[in-house]
């Protein structure tokens, strides 16, 4: 309602009337801050970055936010930018720093990565500094101190191979233990790995199929024309083929790995110099499992 005031005239108090009239269709347009919030918040999600982006185009077109449709698509495309450019970092680009990092969805999806092993501790496992990216080695840097890389790193097991078993926990090490450890060793410190990701076992390390860049080939074509790590130390006789349950042999297959592996053993190569091994690393730890007490094997040679 519009009060006429004694010294205004009936032309000016149409004119209020009017401008009354036109702020309240206004104010009816405007957003409802409890309504929009929940548009936005049922699909800000980022598993679903499209849906976020059109209900924001429902709000900011229903609210008339922009004087030109110019605007509005610059802005529109600001925010578009904004989400796929976190939804790339959150989902390609983030550094994995740990096993713990390693969630379900990315096991899930078997996801590649590539990294920088920093350490290998048994024979048939390792420490991998992942690298997303570009510009490692260049911009970025690979730490080298123990202190730095602590909590950095994540443990990979190499899939579809079992080493001979070093000694720990007072258990004598097996024959040859020594001369896989160390081919490992050379073959992988310092040097860049891909690997996929395909489970966890046990003691919480990240089963992964590794293989290893061939060189002199650029980085696009590293993993299209790499080499399995795991056919090459069955090759070299430094492991035998994992059979146990739960056993992952990439898309290769395990009478793939059984045949590399029998080669080797016709060739004596490696543990098999001799034609034979008394005790496969099998073996060994279902004794142990067994006879957990026990601190050494009974010599039965």
């Amino acid at each position: 309602m519009v009060i006429q005031l004694p010294w205004t005239s009936s032309k000016d108090g149409a004119k209020a009337a009017e401008e009354s009239a036109r702020t309240s269709a206004s104010a009816s347009n405007l957003p409802n801050p409890r309504r929009d919030t929940d548009v936005v918040g049922t699909s800000t999600h980022w598993s679903d970055p499209i849906a976020f982006l059109y209900s924001l185009e429902c709000i900011i077109l229903r609210a008339e936010l922009f004087p030109t449709p110019y605007t509005a698509v610059a802005f529109i495309t600001g925010i578009a930018t904004g989400t796929c450019g976190v939804f790339a970092w959150h989902r390609w680009l983030r550094r994995i720093r740990t096993a713990d990092w390693v969630t379900p969805d990315v096991l899930a999806r078997r996801r590649w990565v590539k990294g920088i092993v920093t350490s290998v501790g048994d024979a048939d496992n390792f420490r991998l500094y992942h690298t997303p990216g570009i510009g490692w080695r260049w911009f970025r840097r690979v730490p080298t101190l123990a202190k730095d890389l602590k909590d950095q790193t994540i443990h990979i097991r190499i899939a579809g191979v079992d080493a001979p078993e070093g000694g720990h926990f007072g258990r004598p090490a097996q024959p040859h233990a020594e001369e896989s450890l160390l081919w490992l060793k050379n073959r992988l410190e310092g040097r860049l790995v891909y690997c996929q990701l395909v489970r966890k076992d046990q003691y919480g390390r990240v089963v992964a199929v590794p293989l290893v860049p061939r060189p002199f080939l650029p980085s696009f074509l590293g993993k299209r024309w790499a080499s399995p790590l795991a056919l090459e130390m069955l090759r070299a006789g430094t492991v035998t083929t994992y059979e146990q349950a739960g056993a992952e042999h990439g898309p290769w297959g395990r009478e793939a790995f059984l045949g590399v592996e029998a080669k080797a053993r016709t060739a004596r190569r490696g543990m098999w110099k001799y034609g034979g091994v008394s005790e496969t690393p099998a073996e060994y730890k279902r004794y142990y499992v067994s006879s957990p007490s026990s601190p050494s094997r009974p010599n039965n040679e």
